[in-house]
């Protein structure tokens, strides 16, 4: 399915519209007591503002689409098992961890597949009042304004983002990608993470993630020119968890290389 270019603007701009509710719902959510529930780990958080902007969202989307499918990550969507037609991803607090701790470095991520192929991506930084939205078709933007691809710098130019869990442990050579970049950083969340990239403040992200975490970042990423995929170098499975890697041409050469090794 072809989307035209007014059909692109105009579920664009609707979601803009869904996320800036969302954005005014959190905002009066933080003010007010917040609901923490522990999920699989001491370190695996979910609170009440997550189900709500899910559910919310969710309405939106089936509202809007009736026919779509929807993979979100409170157990408010649909149990996927293709990408065939219109799949929707929904992360509705993205870094629930510093969401709860720091109010700071989180995120609401939105994306739209159409047959596997990535249509739009939405993230949604709260606290700065900036939504990253866009897609192959129209560009990527920072609110309105339209961003340009970032310098192609090799690992050894520039900062590298990693899991903190993975890095600990030395797990996917990322002791040896830390060491080999010019710095590295832990953000412990994938949206501002992916935002850090496409913005050329990092040459490179990698973590585990599932598909609510790099649906939206994938689509803009790879609109402005840059390499993601597993940490093999494989595309992603859409539907399953992946060790994600979104980086610079040079710098994806630079980190495979250093994986394998």
């Amino acid at each position: 399915m072809t989307l035209s270019q007014f059909e692109i603007q105009d579920i664009n701009q609707t979601v803009l519209l869904w996320l800036d509710d969302v954005r005014k719902r959190t905002l009066i959510a933080m003010q007010q007591h917040v609901d923490v529930a522990i999920k699989h780990d001491a370190r695996d958080l979910v609170t009440n503002v997550d189900r709500d902007n899910e559910k919310f969202l969710n309405a939106k989307i089936r509202s809007y689409d009736s026919t779509a499918s929807i993979v979100s990550e409170e157990g408010f969507g649909d149990h996927q098992s293709d990408m065939i037609g219109n799949v929707w991803f929904v992360d509705p607090i993205d870094g629930t961890m510093n969401f709860v701790k720091e109010q700071a470095d989180f995120a609401v991520m939105v994306a739209l597949y159409i047959d596997n192929e990535p249509i739009l991506g939405w993230i949604l930084d709260i606290v700065n009042n900036v939504v990253y939205h866009g897609g192959p078709q129209i560009g990527v933007f920072a609110n309105q304004l339209r961003l340009e691809q970032p310098n192609n710098d090799a690992l050894s130019d520039g900062i590298v983002l990693l899991s903190g869990a993975r890095l600990l442990y030395g797990m996917f050579g990322y002791d040896k990608i830390a060491k080999a970049a010019l710095g590295y950083r832990v953000i412990g969340a994938a949206g501002p993470s992916f935002l850090r990239v496409i913005s050329g403040q990092a040459v490179g992200y990698s973590s585990k993630m599932m598909p609510w975490d790099f649906a939206a970042g994938q689509v803009l990423a790879k609109t402005l020119g840059l390499s993601v995929s597993d940490i093999d170098g494989r595309p992603l499975d859409m539907l399953s968890s992946n060790i994600v890697l979104v980086a610079t041409n040079r710098a994806h050469r630079d980190i495979l290389t250093l994986h394998q090794s």
